[in-house]
């Protein structure tokens, strides 16, 4: 997964790269709380996918999101099976 913040000109730089655990989860892509800005969740799930042997209909997930100050901490699921993901701001 990729972690990627967006600029005020609109482009989007890397911020932070993890792999998920044994579990499916990534606990930690950044450093530390993330400033105010619009954020873009990267999943590279056609990796996944065929690593398991299933079929890949969606090969990349992007999720984006707005962080707001106070957010000293984001849970964002990525609920996935082969044909189909939801997601949703966590606890």
């Amino acid at each position: 997964m990729t972690l990627r913040r967006r600029a005020p000109d609109g482009d989007w730089s890397v911020v932070g790269r993890a792999v998920t655990d044994a579990d499916g989860r990534v606990r930690d892509v950044s450093a530390g709380p993330l400033p105010t800005g619009d954020y873009r969740l990267e999943f590279a799930t056609g990796e996944y996918f065929k690593a398991s042997g299933a079929a890949v209909f969606y090969p990349e997930v992007f999720v984006t999101v707005a962080a707001v100050d106070g957010d000293a901490h984001l849970h964002v699921p990525l609920l996935l099976s082969p044909f189909g993901y939801s997601t949703y701001k966590g606890q």
